[in-house]
This record gives C-alpha cells, structure tokens and sequence, in this order.
C-alpha cells in the first residue's frame, strides 16, 4: 500500500462519446461510476482521469435510466466536479507506484477507446506488475482485454472475469452496432473462464490473480465492485 493516510485508487473513465455510426450519444455509465465511488469516497482518495481528460461523456441514457436511484442523482448533484475535470490519463504512466488500485468504469464508450489504448494497457501492465488491484465493472472490462504482461501472456489468460453478456446487449438492442461482443472476447482472451450471473441483470463478480483483478459485469453489480475493491484494499 502507498505510503499516504488513505489508500489511493485511479477510476478510468472513457472520453468516447458517439455510439458508433448510430449518431447517438454514449460514454460512461451513471451507476458504474456513482455507486463505488460512493462506497469508497470517504474511504481512499480517489483520482479520475480519461484518454482526453476534460469533461468525460457521460452516456445521457443512464441518467435516465436511473433518475429514481438515489445514490446516482446524489452523485450528479455533488460531484459533477470529479468526470468534467479528469485528468489526462497519459499523464499517469510509470506512476502505478502511487497507487493501490485502478479501476475501469463501464459504458459502451470503453469499446471504442480503451480496449486498444496503448497508454491505457501499458498502465494495466504497469499495475498489475506491482502487485496493485485492477477493476473494472460492464463494458470497462473491455480495457483489460487485449493488454499483455512481461511474460508475453495475456492478462485475463487462465482467470475468471466478467463483463456484460451478450444477452444483455442483445436486450438493448446494441448488439449490431458494437464493435465486438464482450462476452464472447473475454471468453476467448481468458481460455473459458468468463463468468456471469444465473439471471439476465442479475449481479456478478469475478475474482482473478488471487483476488487482484475484480471484475463486475453490468449496472446491478457496480456496488458489489466497489465493496470488493474496498475489501481488497483491506478496509
């Protein structure tokens, strides 16, 4: 753990914000980033960065989708502050040393710039040689895909992770218009290990790299990421 008072944890958001050629807008996912930042606010210190930095798109579909969920609408009011001001994420390349964990909000934006960002995978590397926890909920998941380790292997080669299904997408309605079906990759990536609930929506978490890489895989499972993280940081 890093020398400060509170462990430290950088959440990753996306800074794409067109779902595909749709013209309709997407980025990242209310609830995702709301309800563990809620949940280890008061906890870790928390840094927010995105490939663009700035203002990361905030898919307007969630906030409707969860106008009646309190901690989201809570999370707006408040904190608006911490997704309009991100910082740049390359500026955080060979810091993996300052931190205790990273972790990768969802949204269908994380498909389109993060599953092959090099400054984003190098960072992942990064992090998970120094032995940090590595995050992500939904479509974040997408960013721990293709990255490779020291040793040439694939990071979620051999582990159990999660993501959102492909009955999901197939449910809103998306899945002719993703680049490439999580599920399916991840399947692929970790050799059969991808994981997910017994009930479509239903909430997941995988556990991996003896118990440093979590992964959640859709909206309902966004708090159990964020209680796990924080049961992994020992708090």
């Amino acid at each position: 753990m890093t020398t400060s008072s509170k462990p430290k944890i950088l959440f990753v958001l996306t800074s794409h914000g067109k779902l595909g050629d749709t013209g309709k807008p997407t980025g990242w996912y209310l609830p995702e980033f709301a309800h563990p930042y809620h949940i280890l606010k008061l906890y870790t210190s928390i840094t927010v960065a995105s490939p663009a930095g700035g203002e990361a798109p905030l898919d307007p579909s969630s906030v409707e989708m969860f106008k009646e969920d309190k901690t989201s609408q809570d999370f707006l009011k408040a904190d608006e502050k911490v997704y309009k001001e991100s910082q740049v994420l390359s500026t955080f390349t060979g810091r993996a040393y300052e931190f205790d964990a990273i972790f990768f909000v969802g949204g269908h934006g994380p498909l389109f710039d993060l599953t092959d960002n090099p400054i984003s995978k190098a960072l992942i590397a990064e992090f998970h040689t120094a032995g940090k926890i590595i995050a992500a909920v939904c479509h974040g998941s997408a960013a721990l895909l293709n990255v490779k380790l020291e040793n040439g292997e694939y990071l979620l080669k051999d582990q159990p992770v999660t993501g959102f299904s492909n009955d999901e997408e197939d449910t809103i309605g998306l899945s002719s218009v993703v680049p490439f079906m999580l599920e399916t990759e991840l399947e692929k990536r970790s050799g059969g290990m991808y994981k997910k609930a017994t009930v479509l929506w239903g909430e997941k978490v995988a556990i991996g790299h003896g118990g440093k890489l979590i992964t959640g895989q859709n909206p309902a499972s966004a708090g159990l990421v964020g209680e796990t993280i924080k049961k992994a940081l020992g708090l």
